[in-house]
């Protein structure tokens, strides 16, 4: 009779946590936001009824209005990080998460993220936004 020796492995195998393509959204959100600390701050309906841009400018154009108006549309400060952080903030979780249920047009998990963090009065022109940008990555 042979003797069998288990090898102890982990349950289970750490997978990462977020998509390559929700990491660069993010870094793009975090670098457009740096820059968005030294302009002024807009009301989200203003910013939004301005958007008349090319084409080619489209994506920076809906990130700059997101990134300066997310305060607004929170409720509160967002807690953002610089580009290439590796350490990820409640609030880019929920952007991350927000802009993948936008790009799989997942409406239960938009009515979701929306309903919980999102005044009422801004939820469409958040979506929109997002919608738009989310267009511009590959986030599976």
């Amino acid at each position: 009779m042979v003797a069998i020796r288990f090898i102890d492995l982990p349950d289970t195998v750490a997978a990462p946590e977020h998509s390559l393509g929700a990491i660069a959204l993010l870094n793009y959100l975090r670098f457009i936001s740096m820059s968005c600390r030294s302009k002024p701050q807009t009301n989200l309906f203003e910013a939004c009824a301005l958007l008349h841009v090319a084409r080619s400018t489209e994506r920076d154009a809906h990130a700059d209005v997101l990134m300066r108006c997310l305060n607004e549309a929170l409720g509160k400060p967002a807690k953002l990080f610089g580009p290439a952080t590796t350490e990820v903030s409640f609030d880019e979780k929920w952007l991350m998460q927000f802009a993948l249920a936008s790009k799989a047009q997942d409406e239960a998990s938009l009515q979701f993220l929306l309903n919980s963090r999102v005044s009422p009065e801004n939820r469409r022109l958040v979506r929109f936004l997002m919608a738009r940008i989310s267009e511009y990555f590959y986030l599976v």
